[in-house]
């Protein structure tokens, strides 16, 4: 089996990395920045073409206050630092998830970051920020009806062309980290026929190899859909 062209993430175990070492929780997010730029060169390497990664859910916001500021700052100062990062391997960066209800500053970084990488011809790079899939197929569903369809001409393609993905193609596989057993909400529609790959390593502790790891682990895998086995080439 090829390489997959759609690689998602939901990036899981921070908060537990900092605890084993009796840190606080944002050292634990900070290394888990370290380990998004290490997947990133390690997805352009592999010849990834998307690579989706789960960072901040709309549920993320219950969170205790002190925290999410935390978090919202190391966004702004590592959006700022990885620009450079992107020019430099011809990233495309995508803003996946609501852009209202962000900081403004946050929402003006993350524009500045898709106009100045939009022609980029190499990896597509999804950030999901803020970001529930449910939410996702309300608006989309709700796009639907703005852009004035019948009941009746609604199809997958029409619904699929709307979701905040646009036109980047189905998850082919779906890694968790930290051994959780849930989708969390992400990528509903997208992870229909996605195959999954669970690893007890920590996100902090994800690196080139675990992801060759699973990058194996999928090429061993049957992909059916519905069907009889389906051998790519």
């Amino acid at each position: 089996m090829s390489i997959p062209r759609h690689v998602a993430i939901i990036m899981d175990g921070n908060g537990r990395w900092a605890a084993q070492r009796g840190w606080p929780r944002i050292k634990g997010h900070k290394a888990g920045v370290k380990a998004v730029e290490d997947i990133l060169e390690a997805a352009v390497a592999e010849g990834i073409g998307h690579l989706s990664l789960f960072a901040f859910s709309t549920e993320n916001w219950k969170r205790p206050g002190p925290e999410v500021a935390s978090l919202m700052a190391l966004l702004r100062m590592y959006l700022r630092m990885f620009r450079r990062r992107f020019i430099e391997k011809g990233i495309r960066f995508h803003h996946l998830g609501a852009i209202e209800g962000m900081p403004q500053g946050i929402q003006q970084d993350l524009r500045e970051l898709e106009a100045a990488t939009a022609a980029h011809p190499g990896l597509v790079f999804h950030l999901a920020l803020n970001y529930g899939s449910r939410l996702e197929l309300v608006q989309a569903a709700r796009r639907c009806i703005e852009d004035g369809l019948k009941a009746e001409t609604i199809t997958e393609k029409s619904l699929q062309a709307r979701l905040w993905t646009g036109d980047a193609p189905d998850v082919d596989l779906l890694i968790r980290t930290s051994g959780e057993l849930r989708l969390s909400n992400f990528l509903l529609w997208q992870s229909a026929y996605a195959e999954f790959y669970v690893t007890e390593t920590l996100w902090p502790d994800f690196g080139a190899q675990q992801l060759r790891d699973a990058l194996d682990a999928y090429q061993q895998r049957e992909r059916r859909f519905g069907g009889l086995a389906i051998t790519e080439t």
